[in-house]
């Protein structure tokens, strides 16, 4: 799916959870994507569609009632069917770095930060002794550009802004091959939600050595999506409906599934146009094209599931910049 050797490579990933009376929730279906080294992979689509629900799956996180499918291979691990040792152990911290949704909720409020980093250090490096974990502490502070005066603060004590930077350190201390970044910049202001993703991008940037680096960005900013973002992936109703170069996505001519381009119109600074209706709950998903209800390119030809073919899945799709360029 990509050119570069992908860091994760996921196939036919499928969440479903086991409600009571028999009743089965279908919250996220078939996804197949991969994130290569040195990219940022971006996740987008409206709140509840199954992206953090994705993201608790590559992690080992879900609860007892889900059950899952499909493949999602990190080197030769496939995190699906890895078990819970094998995550505490192996995954979590050294091999996928966690930047959450919730910082100040994801840190410990009773402890320091310096406190927190040096228990993560010892953790996941193995480096010993109280000065060597100070130093430590104090260089995976700024690597993240966290203020090292800062360190002895309480995560209470913290802006929204330097807590984002507290856990960013955190998930980067085990200098994982894949940073996952679940909505970093829920609840921050525009420049704070930049510096944000501009600091992810950094550190998927800058190599060490033959270590690569992937990012995969959940979030529903799309103006985050398209400053940082390589590729951008569509999610609607727990299925990818679309995988697209960002720049191809934001620029002309755009996205091509229907509701890629309704999320785009939807911004304030294009047609400020809603999508029409509301999804569909996972749990009463139709036969056909979810969006179908939603689409004004609709045809009973949506009466049938569309395949993810030519990276988009829909029977009726915009032109590709081939198409239109052959038709200009």
């Amino acid at each position: 799916m990509t050119e570069r050797a992908p860091v994760l490579s996921v196939r036919g990933l499928s969440v479903r959870f086991l409600m009571p009376g028999g009743r089965r929730v279908a919250a996220v279906s078939d996804a197949h994507f991969d994130v290569a080294a040195g990219e940022c992979l971006a996740l987008i689509g409206e709140s509840g569609c199954g992206k953090s629900v994705l993201a608790s799956a590559l992690l080992g996180l879900l609860p007892g009632n889900a059950r899952t499918a499909g493949a999602a291979l990190l080197g030769d691990l496939d995190l699906l069917a890895a078990d819970e040792r094998t995550f505490a152990r192996t995954v979590r911290g050294r091999l996928v770095g966690l930047v959450p949704q919730s910082p100040a909720a994801h840190l410990t409020p009773v402890r320091t930060i310096r406190s927190q980093l040096e228990e993560t250090v010892a953790e996941l490096t193995g480096v010993r002794g109280r000065a060597a974990l100070r130093r430590a502490a104090e260089a995976a502070a700024e690597r993240a550009a966290f203020p090292v005066d800062h360190l002895d603060h309480h995560p209470h004590e913290l802006s929204g802004g330097l807590a984002q930077r507290a856990a960013t350190a955190m998930a980067l201390v085990g200098d994982a091959p894949l940073l996952l970044a679940d909505e970093p910049t829920t609840g921050l202001d525009r420049d704070l939600v930049d510096r944000t993703v501009d600091e992810l991008r950094r550190h998927v940037d800058n190599q060490a050595g033959d270590r690569s680096r992937a990012l995969l960005m959940i979030t529903h900013d799309l103006a985050a999506a398209e400053r940082i973002a390589d590729r951008i992936a569509v999610m609607y109703a727990g299925r990818i409906v679309e995988l697209a170069d960002a720049a191809d996505f934001f620029g002309a001519p755009g996205p091509r599934h229907p509701y890629s381009r309704g999320l785009l119109d939807a911004l304030p600074d294009r047609a400020f146009t809603p999508v029409p209706g509301l999804p569909p709950e996972l749990g009463a998903l139709p036969d056909g094209c979810a969006f179908a209800a939603r689409c004004d390119r609709a045809t009973d030809a949506c009466a049938a599931p569309p395949q993810l073919t030519a990276a988009v899945a829909c029977h009726h799709p915009h032109a590709a910049l081939t198409e239109a360029a052959d038709r200009a």
